[in-house]
């Protein structure tokens, strides 16, 4: 394989990492309310089937591991497109940071769970 086909090969997939990482991170409202959001509330909705009480810490922990993730696989993917061979391992500043910006969008979903605006599933139709 060549250089510049190594060089190209190694910006895709820096590419898709970052684009998939800006996917799951809480960067712009649409990304968090169309996909963070819906994978974590499924996620929760998952673990309330098996244990019921826990859908609100499970929501909060399914929130916390789409964002993080994000960060991580945006943080990855734009360093394996812009660095040369060479790239830095994810640092323990780099991941306090995540996690903060995580920790703030954590307490708009806390809000709407105490509005009563994200509940389990079956508290949405009850039952007759």
């Amino acid at each position: 394989m060549s250089a510049t086909s190594a060089s190209w090969r190694r910006k895709i997939q820096g590419g898709i990492l970052g684009f998939i990482g800006f996917m799951l991170s809480p960067l712009s409202w649409w990304n968090d309310a169309f996909v963070n959001l819906p994978l974590a509330l499924a996620f929760a909705w998952l673990v309330s089937l098996i244990y019921r009480p826990a859908f609100e810490a499970a929501l909060i922990a399914g929130y916390w591991m789409t964002n993080v993730l994000g960060f991580v696989l945006m943080h990855h993917g734009g360093r394996k497109m812009l660095a040369g061979e060479e790239t830095k391992p994810y640092s323990r500043r780099d991941f306090v940071r995540d996690v903060i910006i995580s920790l703030l969008y954590t307490g708009l979903i806390v809000f709407l769970l105490h509005l009563k605006i994200l509940q389990p599933l079956t508290d949405y139709f009850p039952r007759k």
